[in-house]
């Protein structure tokens, strides 16, 4: 395995490395959700780079930046476990220049969800992955689906600006509690990492209201909430339940639908979000002895 941390490095590297190319972006402290990120690609690619780069331009709080867990030795060592050919870990001057003023602003996918809680968030994600796309000119790009919002705005900027590099989406990889697997776990004391699987369970309960065909959009925020106040330290910044599409949120659903939700234990921020299908309306007439419901019937 290769660690380069320059522009030129990597360009060289790359040069001669065989085709197709897998780029795994992350910004560290390497899960098994990264590793099978890296699985994937090693599976799809000749050549696999991971970029480890803790990117100043997403964190709208300074003191989020500064706590966010690093350790590249531990890094380097898990992707080299895990099979990847070159790792590119740049200092920030690497990849923003002296002098450097650009910025990649993806519109209405953006907006929404962690666009509205976290400003300028998705701005600097779109640029730093611009770079990333430009630098490595890989066939394809790995993320997990645990950031959905995140894989929209990328996938919407790579059409939009006609870069040529496929976005992969991968499942996301969860504790056995259910806890998606995130970095910022790290930070958790053992007793807010134990209370941290409330978000899971919330999102299970909104499954459960729609699978109940209780399929209106506030009666499955309810459900979802309802299970976050069983954890009364958990503090909630958001309850959604959109269209997969669009993100715009949805009075009722019809066919698929996104639950996600981002909440803070213990200061640190999580989200997650599962996709759920209800039934469609002719399906869901079909099914009742009954037939259809009458019109203005609650929830």
């Amino acid at each position: 395995m290769q660690v380069v941390r320059t522009r030129a490095q990597l360009r060289a590297v790359l040069a001669s490395a065989p085709r197709p190319i897998g780029l795994v972006p992350t910004m560290g402290w390497l899960h098994e959700g990264h590793v099978s990120l890296v699985e994937r690609a090693r599976a799809d690619s000749a050549t696999v780079v991971m970029s480890i780069f803790v990117n100043p331009r997403q964190f709208g709080e300074a003191s989020d930046f500064a706590q966010y867990p690093r350790n590249e030795a531990r890094d380097l060592e898990r992707a080299r476990a895990a099979g990847v050919d070159v790792v590119f870990a740049p200092p920030v001057d690497e990849v923003y220049p002296p002098g450097f003023d650009t910025a990649v602003a993806v519109g209405a996918i953006a907006r929404p969800l962690e666009g509205a809680a976290r400003p300028g968030h998705f701005d600097g994600v779109a640029t730093v992955v611009a770079i990333l796309f430009a630098l490595v000119g890989a066939e394809r790009a790995y993320f997990g689906l645990k950031d959905y919002q995140q894989i929209a705005v990328i996938r919407r900027m790579a059409l939009d600006l006609a870069l040529p590099t496929e976005v992969v989406a991968c499942p996301t990889v969860r504790e056995a509690d259910g806890l998606a697997m995130s970095s910022r776990n790290a930070r958790l004391s053992p007793d807010g990492r134990r209370r941290a699987a409330v978000l899971h369970r919330a999102l299970e309960a909104g499954i459960a209201c729609v699978r109940a065909d209780r399929c209106g959009g506030d009666a499955v925020r309810a459900a979802v909430r309802a299970a976050l106040a069983s954890e009364p330290d958990a503090v909630v910044e958001y309850v959604s339940v959109a269209d997969p599409d669009t993100l715009a949120e949805l009075a009722r659903i019809e066919g698929r639908a996104l639950l996600s939700l981002a909440v803070r234990i213990e200061g640190v921020r999580l989200i997650d979000n599962e996709l759920v299908v209800a039934a469609l309306p002719r399906e869901r007439e079909a099914a009742s002895p009954s037939g259809p419901r009458p019109e203005g019937r609650s929830n």
